[in-house]
């Protein structure tokens, strides 16, 4: 493996940076603007400060992009597609950074996902569950997992529905080697704020029924690059940001 450095290096030739560099140079300034949009909405909100963490979604993004966001402070990366994310785990092994796994999950690929990511979001069945929890390696901290809630109720979308949530995460604390952390969800997408917050109401309900069922669940991984504020003006404490950071796919 070879070294990664810090600070990622610019190539220049003449009339400055190539335009692809020049672009990616700019992550770690976008990543210190969206802390402090992070920081404002706290405020706003009267949520805690740092209470909402900010997870780069880095899904088919090159290695040098994350290398950037890196080199502007950013710790936590969300990943949907296995074979790829393996890859840049290994190469960014020396960094320590925490890996988010945040797409479908398919049977086959439990145990890798239970080998080499701290969190999954996007638990919606008990089959999945316990293979997390008998794949996750016994000497590794619990893995943490999300259940995923489709709240919107669109059938070409992924997650449970509201009703089975609290089956399913009774079922979750009985498993030793998983530990249930909170919800997550994927709404419809809204350009009103009014309604992009009824819908993360939804999932903010949920978890306080569950919490008050004793659950003592810590963590609402909603919004995206899209409807932020109003995810964090509903209790959201980890939002999954991709486009804001990296640019378009």
């Amino acid at each position: 493996m070879r070294f990664l450095h810090r600070n990622p290096p610019i190539f220049r030739r003449k009339g400055g940076l190539r335009r692809k560099e020049k672009n990616m140079t700019n992550i770690p300034h976008t990543i210190s603007i969206l802390k402090k949009q992070i920081a404002e909405c706290e405020a706003r909100y009267h949520r805690e400060p740092h209470s909402v963490l900010l997870l780069a979604v880095s899904k088919t993004q090159p290695i040098e992009k994350i290398r950037w966001a890196i080199a502007g402070g950013q710790r936590a990366f969300g990943e949907n597609y296995v074979q790829e994310s393996l890859e840049k785990i290994a190469l960014l092994a020396s960094e320590y950074l925490e890996w988010h796994f945040i797409g479908v999950i398919q049977s086959n690929k439990t145990r890798k996902i239970a080998e080499h990511f701290s969190w999954v979001h996007t638990v919606s069945e008990k089959k999945i569950a316990q293979r997390l929890n008998d794949q996750r390696p016994t000497h590794f901290p619990p893995l943490n997992i999300c259940l995923q809630i489709n709240t919107s109720g669109e059938s070409n979308k992924s997650g449970m529905d509201a009703k089975n949530s609290l089956q399913l995460a009774e079922y979750c604390r009985t498993l030793p080697h998983i530990k249930l952390r909170g919800l997550m969800s994927i709404p419809a997408p809204k350009n009103n704020f009014t309604e992009q917050r009824e819908q993360f109401a939804q999932l903010a309900a949920i978890f306080h029924q569950l919490n008050e069922r004793g659950f003592n669940l810590d963590t609402l991984s909603m919004g995206m690059s899209h409807d932020m504020e109003a995810a964090i003006a509903e209790g959201a404490t980890i939002v999954r940001i991709g486009t804001a950071i990296f640019g378009d796919r």
